[in-house]
């Protein structure tokens, strides 16, 4: 079996999971309760009338379009650790509690091609989840007429959801491992919870830049004026990501599958 036929297989098992569309209505909710919010920022009016909600709408700021491309980047950044991290325990640890992984190792092909293919099809369905997000986002930003749009907050705006992207992109290599060595969802899935809650007290105790699952949130903007990250706190990003991935293969290769 060649990389690109494996590749296929895993992009076509994601597509007709229902996992994936259950994740993509969940995702779809957070842009729209972020265009909400800022639609009653946009209105005055419309927050007096709505009493507590007007008052939660003030949490974010200013109704422009660089508060609410930040907005989009800082749910990316949360909601991305989350929802790219299921995504990954569903592709790797879905063969241990289905039963599928003896018929997979014994195609005839090199593990290392299946487990190339794997992580491909995993970060290709997170970017177009990240994409989808963001156009869904700047969709109703453009419905909502939101003012100070210009090229240069379009660039500028760009760059930091790109980054926080692939930054969190970057750390949903170790629930790979951990669904390997946990041989399903359990391990990986309770493993991305504590790190979300770990990173809030961290990034609260004023030490985020050097938790890397706090990284992505801090560059975000959702500290505001929090710590400035140092290129360290981006290594830090990516090497998780690097033993993650090697882990993973690792694991494949050399260790006992039963």
């Amino acid at each position: 079996m060649t990389f690109f036929t494996a590749t296929h297989m895993e992009l076509l098992k994601i597509r007709k999971s229902k996992m994936i569309w259950i994740t993509l209505a969940v995702f779809t909710m957070a842009p729209l309760m972020a265009g909400f919010f800022i639609f009653v920022l946009k209105n005055p009016e419309l927050a007096e009338s709505s009493g507590l909600i007007g008052d939660k709408a003030q949490i974010f700021g200013v109704a422009d379009w660089p508060a609410y491309l930040s907005m989009l980047a800082q749910i990316i950044a949360v909601g991305g650790i989350l929802v790219f991290g299921f995504v990954t325990s569903w592709v790797f640890g879905r063969e241990y509690a289905d039963r599928t992984i003896k018929d997979l190792l014994t195609l005839p092909s090199h593990r290392m091609v299946i487990i190339l293919a794997k992580f491909l099809a995993v970060l290709f369905t997170n970017f177009l989840l990240s994409v989808y997000v963001i156009l869904l986002g700047v969709a109703i930003g453009l419905v909502i007429q939101l003012p100070r749009l210009s090229y240069e907050v379009a660039m500028e705006g760009g760059f930091i959801l790109l980054v926080t992207t692939i930054l969190t992109l970057a750390l949903s290599t170790l629930p790979a491992f951990l669904a390997c060595y946990g041989r399903g969802y359990l391990a990986p899935i309770g493993f991305i919870l504590f790190m979300v809650v770990l990173a809030q007290i961290i990034a609260a105790a004023g030490h985020g830049e050097y938790f890397p699952w706090a990284v992505p949130a801090i560059f975000s903007g959702i500290a505001g004026t929090g710590p400035a990250l140092e290129i360290g706190s981006f290594l830090l990003v990516f090497l998780i990501g690097i033993v993650g991935l090697g882990a993973t293969v690792s694991w494949w290769m050399y260790a006992d599958q039963h």
